[in-house]
Order: structure tokens, then C-alpha cells, then sequence
């Protein structure tokens, strides 16, 4: 694959937009995963709402990034589409990051990508992160209904030439010869080139996903920064870092490993409500993998579940994963992780049944760590 060039770069050593700094007492950047998950007796357009008021929070208490994820065929998340989200967020924000967590690379020709990423760094400029998974974000049949295509292994397998062509058409530099030397991506960097155009200097960083060591030794590879889901891998998390930084290049991206990590995490004001919270989660992922998948439960509903034997024994496990309990609880959860994996940046989803529970957790947490209000 081509050398990764520093399109995005302000000085070509930390990466324009990568880096981040702590705030309050946290011991690293916290940021934002939404699932923009529709609980039972909830509409999407709730749903969707409730996106728009934790980004406007988090903005206000010094988060550093709100990322959606790419999920299609489940009842229960309404982000099938990062980028119509985020460009709706973009107009009810000022200055938090914006991205994907991620975009699911093989289910898009790179140019849309390119287009649809290149549209919303024009609309929030200097603050949109493009980060990509190789997954296809669903079930088989609905990936290849996606794809219009039953050889799904095929697109995972070409991620590496993927990648690099989704690059070239952001920093519009296919070399000449090449069949795509004469199509650009707009908005983008041809535009600069055209007589009078002025176009900015800056373009989405691109970050690599993964919930193994693919994408850990890619990006390590590649240069780029570094996104894990611990929330749903959490036995591969140091494993893959450890792959990541060993297999770190530096590139005109970064000069050193950026690495963050996705975190399941849920404050409420006592222990019991925070079970009961997280506990709707737990059925909704039982459903799902037992081939179910709807709509996020109540907690009512979920506390009168009768779990069997194999789904409690499930249950307990996902739990073990979720830091959840009162603020303090979810604090030490946080920064006994951030010290055990080393990760640069949390990025934190609360998957609960309804908006209130997820935008006071967020609140709850900014408290902890005594994050700056607006």
C-alpha cells in the first residue's frame, strides 16, 4: 500500500486534529460514542433528538469528540448513517469533534466517502474525524444487500487497496497514468487548484477501527491513529495495542501512537438505578445475538426478564465490561482502564433505554473529573 501522506496535518508531527488534551482531573481525553439507540415506546426522531442534546452537553463540559457508528438492519440503532447524523449535529455545535466510530469502509465506494466527508469538513471546518472499520456492521445477508454482493470476504480483503484510494481522492493526488487521476472528490483540495479557488488546507484525519489485530497492525503500519472497541472485545483490547505500538511507523500523520479506546460506561446517582440502567443493554445484546434484535427494552422490562441459564450466564459476562455505579464508581472504573491499557483517549457510550439516563450519566462523569462548564 502507498506511503500515507500528511493532507490533514498542521506540522506534519502530531497530526492535525488527533491529538487531545485532558481535562478537569481526567487522566486523558473523554469522549463521546453515540449508538443513537431508539428504546421500546420511542420513536428514531426521539432518538435523534437526544443525539443533538449529548452533543451539545458534552460540548459544553469539554469532551473532545462526538463519533456515531455505522449499524444497519437492528431496530434498536438509529445510525445507519454517520454522515447525514453528523451533519446535523455540525449545525448544533460550535466546537466538538465530529466523526465516524466508524464508517464501514466496504460497504462505500471510497469517492462517496470521500464527498460525503469532504462536505462536512466544509461544513465544521477543522473539526471532522473520519474513522473507517473493515466490518460489514450487520448480518451477512444485509451486508450483502449493501454490497450487492454475496463475496463479502472479498471486500474485507481489499480494505488495505480500499484505504489507500479513499486517501489519494482526499488529498486528490492520484499519480498521472492512473485511471482516476482526472476524478476529484469535492469538496476537496482540486478546488484550490481551479482559477481564483481558495480551498482550506485541511482534510478529515483518517483513523483506523478495530476490534482486533487487522486494523491494530494496519494502522501501526500506516502511521495512523488508533481506535479499539473495548466495549465489545475487551479480552483482544491490550493484545491489539500492544500490536498497534510495536507495529508503529512514524508517518507524516503522526510521529508517535495515538491510540483510543471505546468504553461502556453508565453513572447514575445510586448503584441500583445504574444496574437497572444497564441492565436494558444486556437483554437488547441477548436479543441480538440470539438473532432478535429490536428496539432497546425498558428497564421495567428487563428487570421482570427471565434469563435463562445460558442468557445469565451472558448477562454477567457483557456486565463485567460496563463500568457502571454512582459517579465515583464510574471515575476509579475509568481511570483503572486508562492505566491498565495505556489508551490516549476514552471514548464513552452509555447504551440505555432512554435519553435521560444517558445524558445525566454524561453529566455525572464531567462532574467527577470536574470537567469546565461552558
Amino acid at each position: 500500500m502507498d506511503e500515507i501522506r500528511g493532507g490533514n496535518t498542521g506540522d506534519g508531527t502530531d497530526g492535525d486534529g488527533i491529538r487531545a488534551t485532558a481535562a478537569g482531573t481526567a487522566p486523558v481525553p473523554l469522549s463521546v460514542l453515540d449508538l443513537v439507540t431508539v428504546g421500546q415506546g420511542r420513536t428514531a426522531t426521539q432518538a435523534l433528538r437526544t443525539g443533538v442534546e449529548i452533543a451539545k452537553l458534552t460540548e459544553s463540559r469539554g469532551f473532545h469528540r462526538y463519533w456515531v457508528a455505522e449499524h444497519h438492519s437492528m431496530p434498536g440503532v438509529a445510525s445507519s448513517s454517520p454522515a447525514v447524523i453528523l451533519a446535523h449535529i455540525a449545525a448544533h455545535t460550535d466546537r466538538i469533534r465530529l466523526g465516524s466510530g466508524g464508517v464501514m469502509l466496504p460497504n462505500h465506494a471510497p469517492l462517496v466517502i470521500a464527498e460525503q466527508f469532504g462536505t462536512l469538513e466544509a461544513m465544521a471546518p477543522g473539526r471532522v474525524d473520519l474513522g473507517l472499520g473493515r466490518a460489514p456492521g450487520t448480518d451477512g445477508a444485509t451486508a450483502a444487500a449493501l454490497r450487492r454482493s454475496d463475496r463479502l470476504n472479498e471486500g474485507a480483503d481489499d480494505f488495505p487497496q480500499q484505504l489507500s484510494e479513499l486517501i489519494r481522492f482526499l488529498d486528490d493526488d492520484f499519480p498521472d497514468g492512473h485511471p482516476y487521476a482526472r476524478i476529484h472528490a469535492v469538496p476537496g483540495p482540486v478546488q484550490a487548484t481551479a482559477p481564483g479557488g481558495v480551498q482550506s488546507a485541511h482534510r478529515p484525519p483518517v483513523w483506523l477501527l478495530g476490534s482486533s489485530g487487522f486494523s491494530a497492525r494496519l494502522a501501526g503500519t500506516l502511521g495512523l491513529p488508533f481506535a479499539f472497541a473495548h466495549h465489545f472485545s475487551a479480552q483482544n483490547t491490550i493484545p491489539a495495542l500492544d500490536l498497534y505500538r510495536e507495529s508503529f511507523r512514524p508517518s507524516a500523520v503522526l510521529d508517535a501512537p495515538y491510540a483510543l479506546i471505546g468504553v461502556s460506561a453508565l453513572a447514575a446517582d445510586d448503584e441500583r438505578e445504574a444496574r437497572r440502567q444497564v441492565l436494558t443493554g444486556a437483554l437488547s445484546m441477548v436479543r441480538l445475538r440470539t438473532g432478535r434484535p429490536g428496539l432497546i427494552p425498558s428497564p421495567e422490562e428487563a428487570a421482570a426478564y427471565d434469563f435463562s441459564p445460558m442468557e445469565r450466564e451472558f448477562v454477567d459476562g457483557w456486565l463485567s465490561n460496563v463500568i457502571h455505579g454512582t459517579s465515583d464508581e464510574v471515575r476509579t472504573g475509568l481511570d483503572d482502564l486508562a492505566k491498565r491499557t495505556g489508551a490516549d483517549e476514552l471514548m464513552i457510550t452509555a447504551n440505555a433505554h432512554g435519553g435521560d439516563a444517558r445524558l445525566r450519566s454524561y453529566e455525572l462523569i464531567a462532574d467527577a473529573y470536574g470537567l469546565p462548564r461552558a
